[in-house]
């Protein structure tokens, strides 16, 4: 016997069959099955909510993994960045020392990157401070990797040219000792002879007989000649150039005995003692250059002086005082 459905009629006080229609059971069905379906969802995002999901937890500890080998490659970059810097500090204070260079400007080895934004498409994400981070990092130990790989590039080329370049540095006094009365003048503010004003001298004055020889202090190129008897200026000066930005400068000759392009070595006579310029006595203006900035001449006596010479002309440079010309 199949079951129906009934429902009381109070006017009949009886029972009366319903009999639904195809219409009332398909609005039955679609009503229970959106019920269910919604009671699904709800159950899913609770349980979501609450537990992970098995591919949630694999990609959970995915992340967890990389985050963790992100900062331990930060450390490694830490260390690296020690040892990167080291590496520089001895380019600069020891290697680039020994062959006369100058150390490579803290500007340029810590020069950061410019332009657009360079790391746009990892921006978006949960960990993208980390991984822009550890990017900008390695971007930037790549550059000061890269210059100091070209200072290197550069020490091996000094180091294969030492032999010319010892040769080349100013490294004697441009008169003999034999024949030096005395220095006239030293490196430094001084107060001109005639204008009785304090003003820079930009070398060293050495006070010796009229027509006394005056040596080139290291191997080079004559590369100027100026030749003046007015009483202005440096009068007769050669210019010599030792390669390597050294050049040194020797004013006030009576006589050049070189000429514009000649090669010269240490010890050669290149000229005699003068007054010629604005000089107050017979004397040599003695320079030297390097990178074309006056430096001063007294460290540039190391084959000429002993220790104790050194000092006491380090005493007398320091006690001021004039000197003989420009």
């Amino acid at each position: 016997m199949s079951k129906g459905k009934y429902r009381f009629n109070p006017e009949s006080l009886s029972y009366e069959k319903i009999n639904s229609t195809f219409r009332d059971k398909l609005l039955n069905f679609l009503s229970y099955f959106s019920a269910s379906v919604i009671l699904g969802v709800v159950y899913f995002l609770i349980f979501s909510y609450f537990f992970d999901l098995p591919k949630e937890k694999m990609l959970r500890r995915e992340v967890h993994y990389l985050s963790f080998q992100y900062e331990m490659l930060n450390n490694q970059l830490d260390h690296l960045t020690l040892v990167l810097r080291d590496i520089q500090k001895r380019d600069d204070n020891i290697y680039r020392t020994v062959f006369n260079a100058e150390p490579i400007p803290h500007s340029i080895r810590q020069a950061g990157f410019g332009g657009v934004d360079r790391y746009a498409d990892l921006e978006g994400y949960e960990n993208s401070h980390i991984v822009i981070e550890t990017s900008n990092r390695l971007d930037i130990m790549k550059k000061q990797l890269y210059v100091q790989s070209k200072s290197y590039d550069e020490v091996i080329d000094l180091a294969r040219n030492k032999e010319e370049m010892l040769a080349g540095i100013p490294a004697i006094k441009p008169i003999a000792v034999d024949d030096l009365r005395r220095i006239g003048g030293y490196f430094g503010m001084r107060i001109h002879p005639i204008m009785k004003i304090e003003m820079p001298h930009n070398g060293m004055d050495f006070t010796a007989p009229l027509g006394t020889d005056v040596y080139a202090t290291g191997d080079g190129v004559v590369s100027r000649i100026q030749r003046s008897r007015a009483r202005t200026g440096f009068g007769n000066l050669v210019e010599i150039n030792h390669g390597f930005g050294y050049k040194t400068v020797y004013a006030h000759l009576e006589e050049i005995l070189v000429q514009r392009g000649d090669t010269v070595k240490r010890g050669e006579v290149i000229g005699l003692v003068g007054n010629t310029g604005l000089s107050t006595a017979p004397h040599l203006h003695y320079e030297v250059r390097k990178n074309n900035r006056p430096i001063d001449p007294i460290n540039y006596y190391f084959k000429d002086l002993s220790p104790k010479e050194y000092d006491e002309m380090i005493r007398l440079s320091q006690q001021g005082g004039s000197f003989l010309g420009m």
